[in-house]
């Protein structure tokens, strides 16, 4: 696989574009660095303070392990204390020692979710990367839940939930979880050396892009029943869930293009056939959120989701969706070269710069109202730090090897 030299104009290239970049991760990072509580890391509220009786909840936490994991990999002093807090409570506090895999919080009720345990893999990916200690046995055991409960070989894809002792499985298949799946097996196969992780990312991707996706257009398929049937009508009376919204999310499509190029890259890279078809796949999800999300409802931005007939639903604006964008202009940019990718990116970022990011309390808005002014309908405060510090980093990276990987290899 050969990517184009790209142009000398190119943001990508250009030297203060790239301090840019690295500058607002450098000014996330403090501002996340305060979410650890006792039991793992917490959501935080507008100003990145605890808000009163703030506890650890399994997606916090292990967002936040591998993010630090990545500041610390580059050689940023200071994350390295929580990375290692991360990893100690991913194997106490947040961890089910009797039946096995990991509790959505400390509270410990509830099911086990194949959502939550791609992002106790990834987050031990990338301490693994960075060379933190407990970080192997942490990964080995979330390998190992994965391939004993998640995992369908028949199915070529993850199962998606269970009771807390594995008995009762949920009868739905789902987009989401799979696309983290997607990103973790990406991680799983640079450090463990094993191909079989791409093999099965492929055939994730196989089935809920090259199949269900493209043949309705590159609009995401978010929901299924256990035999991979779609169900359109899912959470019609729950319509702005943050996890399992109505309807297509664009977000998704541009998270899932850049995954499909990062694939053919790691593919490539393993010296195994990479498909034509994931380039063509990721031009069409980035066309088709493109085309219908951004100024979907006549105001500037990305509306959150969209009906089956490219309608708006939920009209608000995203943080998440909006880091995605540029994360998925930067791949197809470095991917083809081509000036449409370029420009998406400028205007991706140019609307994040004025709109997102918030020089006055620290991070980025979480959630903007369709006004394009500061909301919290669906998430409140400032919780997360993945996405918008992914952002930053991927477009000063190869698309292959995946993101630890690539930082411990510069």
């Amino acid at each position: 696989m050969k990517t184009p030299a790209l142009p000398s104009d190119s943001w990508l290239v250009k030297p203060a574009h790239r301090a840019w970049l690295n500058a607002e991760g450098m000014r996330l990072l403090p501002f996340a660095s305060t979410s650890g509580v006792a039991q793992g890391f917490a959501a935080l509220d507008g100003q990145g303070r605890l808000p009163a009786g703030a506890s650890a909840e399994l997606i916090h936490t292990t967002r936040m392990t591998h993010c630090f994991a990545l500041a610390h990999i580059q050689g940023i002093p200071g994350y390295a204390h929580l990375v290692d807090h991360g990893i100690a409570t991913l194997q106490s506090d947040l961890r089910d020692e009797q039946a096995g895999g990991w509790f959505a919080d400390v509270g410990r009720k509830g099911d086990k979710s194949a959502y939550l345990h791609a992002f106790v893999a990834l987050a031990a990916s990338s301490a693994q990367a960075a060379g933190r200690p407990g970080a192997e046995a942490l990964l080995a055991e979330a390998i190992g839940i994965i391939e004993r409960h998640f995992w369908c070989e028949e199915e070529g894809a993850l199962r998606e939930s269970f009771s807390r002792d594995w008995s009762q499985e949920e009868a739905y298949r789902g987009a989401n979880s799979n696309m983290h799946a997607t990103e973790a097996f990406l991680a799983l196969a640079d450090v463990t050396g094993d191909a079989l992780w791409l093999h099965r990312a492929l055939r994730i991707v196989e089935r809920l892009i090259h199949h269900h996706a493209a043949s309705r257009g590159y609009v995401v398929v978010e929901h299924f029943d256990p035999q991979w049937q779609a169900l359109p009508e899912y959470n019609v009376d729950n319509r702005a869930d943050p996890f399992r919204p109505y309807g297509s999310t664009p977000g998704h499509s541009f998270e899932w293009a850049r995954l499909l190029l990062h694939l053919e890259a790691a593919l490539a890279r393993a010296g195994l056939d990479a498909p034509d078809w994931l380039l063509e796949d990721a031009r069409g999800l980035f066309a088709s959120a493109c085309r219908d999300a951004w100024h979907a409802d006549g105001a500037p931005g990305l509306v959150y989701s969209l009906d089956w007939l490219g309608r708006p639903v939920v009209r608000a604006r995203l943080h998440w969706v909006q880091a995605e964008a540029c994360a998925a202009a930067a791949a197809l940019l470095r991917r083809t070269g081509e000036a449409i990718y370029e420009q998406w990116y400028r205007r991706f970022w140019e609307f994040a710069s004025s709109h997102f990011i918030d020089l006055q309390n620290g991070s980025w808005h979480h959630e903007l109202d369709s006004d394009n002014h500061p909301a919290s309908s669906i998430w409140p405060g400032k919780p997360d730090l993945y996405h918008a510090y992914q952002a930053v980093l991927l477009p000063r990276l190869p698309l292959a090897p995946s993101l630890a990987s690539a930082l411990a290899a510069m």
